[in-house]
């Protein structure tokens, strides 16, 4: 495979080629996906280069309109929200230095609504919501043939703050701590959490170290759930299509570990355990804690993880054919 990485000017004279070849932007989106994989535009960014090329624009660099400066672009606002979907409006106003006011006209205006507390396409485009109903209707055929739900793992990642005020109408004062959150990275299944990294202040999640996790996660399962050996069922594994996740390196550890990995649609957290259920309750919980430090946010984990008995866990995993159910009678559309 090549080793070219594509800058941002190669993608948009890319963009450019497939606007004079009639290309809708949907459709040149999914033609650079299958030339650059994960270095691939969003489909809002490719819209909003074909709005400029239809408007006779064809500068490919940016720039600022006169009389008409921007604080920032809306390609920065996803940048941020590739990074974490979960960002608040008030945490993406800080990083962009811009009052809350404007993020929240510039996320309507790429359209973006919040769905089980993550940013996501207000209008799915059609094949976004083909995949999601044809998705849901495989995986309910296969548990209706046979019940799978006990051999699944599942996982995300979720910023665990130092500051977490009660959540108001009204907009509050937050305290500006050095190093405000850490990364959970925590994976779980019907009968508990299996495994979990706290990582340290300013660190996140590279595919790198996602490959690295998902090997101490096949150690913590062979410690922790040697009935997998016993009854040699394949570990069936739910992730979403976050990028860390689809890496090459990644897949291929994947494919090397044995594991079934489940069919998963993008902009889908409506039908991710993690975010519907586990971090639901964890941000719920999380109501008024703060923290001073990497060990007091660590000992609340611990201390959550305890509170949590197999009965918790076991509905957030049995939840998931109900909600196959809901996008299919959806169409494929959010159904929340």
């Amino acid at each position: 495979m090549s080793n070219f990485v594509p800058t941002k000017r190669n993608l948009r004279e890319a963009l450019l080629f497939c606007f004079h070849l009639k290309k809708s932007a949907a459709e040149s989106q999914r033609m650079l996906s299958e030339a650059y994989g994960d270095y691939t535009p969003s489909i809002s960014t490719c819209e909003y280069w074909f709005r400029r090329y239809k408007k006779g624009d064809f500068d490919t660099e940016d720039k600022e309109r006169p009389g008409q400066p921007k604080k920032f672009e809306d390609e920065k606002v996803e940048a941020l929200l590739d990074q974490d979907p979960s960002q608040t409006q008030e945490e993406l106003a800080e990083s962009l230095n811009v009052d809350r006011s404007t993020i929240s006209r510039r996320l309507k205006v790429i359209g973006m609504i919040q769905k089980q507390g993550n940013w996501v396409p207000y209008e799915l485009n059609p094949r976004d919501v083909e995949r999601r109903k044809m998705t849901c209707e495989l995986l309910l055929q296969r548990h209706r043939r046979k019940s799978f739900l006990h051999r699944i793992v599942t996982g995300d990642e979720k910023w665990i703050r130092y500051d977490n005020p009660k959540r108001k109408k009204s907009s509050t004062a937050k305290l500006n701590i050095h190093g405000a959150k850490l990364m959970l990275c925590i994976w779980w299944d019907q009968l508990g959490v299996v495994y979990y990294e706290l990582l340290q202040p300013n660190e996140t999640i590279t595919g790198e170290r996602y490959q690295q996790q998902l090997m101490q996660l096949s150690r913590a399962l062979k410690q922790k759930r040697p009935d997998y050996a016993k009854r040699h069922d394949k570990v069936i594994f739910q992730h979403d299509n976050a990028r860390p996740h689809i890496t090459k390196a990644v897949k291929e550890t994947l494919e090397a570990l044995n594991w079934d990995v489940l069919s998963h649609p993008p902009y889908s957290p409506d039908i991710a355990p993690s975010d519907y259920h586990l971090f639901r309750s964890i941000t719920h919980d999380l109501s008024e804690q703060r923290f001073h430090s990497y060990e007091d946010t660590k000992k609340w984990i611990d201390s959550w993880i305890a509170s949590k008995d197999v009965s918790f866990f076991r509905r957030g995993i049995h939840l998931l054919p109900e909600r196959w159910k809901k996008v299919v009678t959806s169409d494929g559309q959010y159904f929340e």
